[in-house]
């Protein structure tokens, strides 16, 4: 397996917590009950972290086939290179960077990493025709 496939696995197991991490809450703070049940009527939730890691995980979702393609295209045309490698890296750190700072509520530094992780993404496009 390459270092990009391992890469774009852990970029899925991010993906992932990013899922539980506001059903946590929301779990938390609605019950089991609620949990559990139809929820045809959710209520408002008043967690601005909540609020935060859900919008997090939509941004991370607008970008994420895009990435999930470009580096399975990479990987089955043998198109993997440093371009790959870098782009890669740069877009799993910047996600994994991205989701506290937007938790917290940090400005700037949040548009930043989120600016890193699509330079991450561009790389790899990029790799794919040169």
């Amino acid at each position: 397996m390459t270092i990009e496939l391992i890469y774009l696995a852990a970029t899925l197991i991010l993906a992932l917590a990013q899922v539980l991490l506001p059903a946590g809450i929301r779990e938390l703070e609605f019950g089991l009950v609620w949990g559990t049940g139809s929820r045809d009527h959710t209520p408002v939730s008043k967690n601005l972290i909540l609020g935060r890691l859900e919008r997090a995980k939509a941004n991370l979702y607008e970008t994420l086939p895009l990435f999930i393609g470009a580096v399975l295209i990479a990987h089955v045309t043998g198109a993997e290179s440093a371009l790959t490698l870098w782009g890669a890296a740069l877009y799993f750190w910047a996600r994994l960077a991205y989701i506290p700072l937007y938790a917290l509520g940090v400005p700037v530094v949040r548009s930043l990493v989120w600016i890193v992780s699509l330079v991450g993404l561009i790389l790899v496009l990029t790799a794919l025709f040169i």
